[in-house]
């Protein structure tokens, strides 16, 4: 069963802690953003150690939400996954998330991002952006379109 974001008012802070509040779903954009992971397979392998189920529910969740869009790998049977437009919104937040992580937890994403944010943190975003979006420009026409729920 997919994970539903439910507007329990119409507070746009509540609704964002509906959506974002989900660790996984944090970490999944992470990893398409910052990690160039797109595989079932490679989110798999990520640090946190996401269960096969709750990975196949915040995948099926963001895709029928519009964050992210699968389309078929070429020359293999399996599929992948890439921000949509809806998706690269998010850069923000997950940029100011990981500035914040670093400052209170005093680690690093990865040195030379964190060096370039603290620099010039509208520029990163900004280039993040365009990348996502450009991948996102590519791969549309050969979109799999969503498995829809069953009514």
């Amino acid at each position: 069963m997919i994970k539903k974001i439910k507007k329990r008012s119409a507070c746009p802070i509540s609704f964002s802690l509906d959506f974002l509040g989900d660790k996984w779903t944090l970490l999944i954009i992470r990893d398409i953003l910052l990690n160039n992971k797109n595989t079932f397979g490679e989110f798999i392998q990520s640090a946190e150690g996401i269960a096969t189920n709750v990975l196949t529910d915040r995948l099926k969740m963001l895709e029928s939400e519009g964050f992210i869009m699968k389309y078929p790998v070429p020359g293999k049977p399996r599929v992948a996954y890439c921000l949509t437009e809806r998706g690269v919104g998010l850069i923000p937040i997950i940029m100011e998330m990981a500035l914040w992580g670093v400052s209170e937890n005093n680690t690093e994403i990865k040195k030379e991002l964190t060096v370039a944010l603290k620099n010039d943190k509208a520029g990163v975003i900004s280039a993040l952006a365009t990348k996502h979006l450009e991948i996102y420009g590519q791969r549309k026409e050969s979109r799999i379109e969503p498995d829809l729920p069953s009514a």
